[in-house]
Formats: structure tokens, C-alpha cells, sequence
């Protein structure tokens, strides 16, 4: 499928077409550092403003910054730029999650490295009737 019919058929790797058409008249609210786009408009059935997110590559609600997720789910009233303070010098900046691809975590042991890990103390021993 070429690239250019690829919104109107793919869900997975951002917004299709009928997303952005119904997204139309909705306020763009901000964007991520990950490049996520954030929009308001309209209301839901309790009246309170609807809000989405437009990812930015593969659809993943792990992308979603913490601070936005709260804005997502109207934790926060205003978006995370005006309402939020600045981090804090020791915070790290948030990590989707990489279960799954080549830079997901693989400990020591795991088949994907090999699966040999080092002995250890508490390793199990099979019992056998001889012994």
C-alpha cells in the first residue's frame, strides 16, 4: 500500500483520515515532547470538554507523558504547560514502554541474549533417588 493511502486504511501508526476530519473545529491544545498532538473541543454527555491525543507514530497510550495522560482523563483543568511545575532537575524524562521491540529490557538469562546467566547460590538441583 503506497504511502499516501495509508491514513485512510492504517489505525496503528497514527491517525487515519476520518480522524482528522472529525477532528475538525477542535482546538489544538499543545504537543508533547514526543511529538503527540492534543486537542479540545465539543462536549461529552456530563458536559465536561472532550479531549485527544494525535500520536505521533505507532498508537500507544504508553507515549502519553504523565502530565498529559492527567490532562487526558481531566485531572488537570488547563494543559500541562500553564498548570504543571517546570521538573525538577533530577526527574527523568519519560520512556514509552519497549516491551516488544529490539530496545525492550532482557536480562541476564533471557533467551534473546543467549540464555546463559551466571550460577547462582539459590539455583535449583534435581533430585535424584541415587544421591
Amino acid at each position: 500500500m503506497g504511502n499516501a493511502l495509508a491514513p485512510v486504511f492504517t489505525w496503528w501508526n497514527g491517525a487515519t483520515l476520518g480522524t482528522h476530519l472529525g477532528l475538525r473545529g477542535k482546538r489544538r491544545v499543545g504537543e508533547d515532547d514526543l511529538g503527540n498532538v492534543y486537542y479540545e473541543g465539543g462536549r461529552s454527555v456530563d458536559g465536561t470538554p472532550q479531549r485527544w491525543v494525535i500520536y505521533k507514530g505507532s498508537n500507544d497510550a504508553s507515549r502519553v507523558p504523565p502530565e498529559w495522560f492527567s490532562w487526558l482523563h481531566k485531572q488537570l483543568d488547563d494543559v500541562p504547560d500553564r498548570s504543571m511545575p517546570q521538573p525538577r532537575a533530577w526527574q527523568k524524562p519519560m520512556v514509552p514502554n519497549m516491551t516488544g521491540t529490539p530496545l525492550a529490557y532482557r536480562p541476564h538469562g533471557a533467551l534473546e541474549k543467549g540464555g546463559q546467566r551466571p550460577a547462582s547460590a539459590g539455583d535449583y538441583e534435581a533430585w535424584t533417588p541415587e544421591g
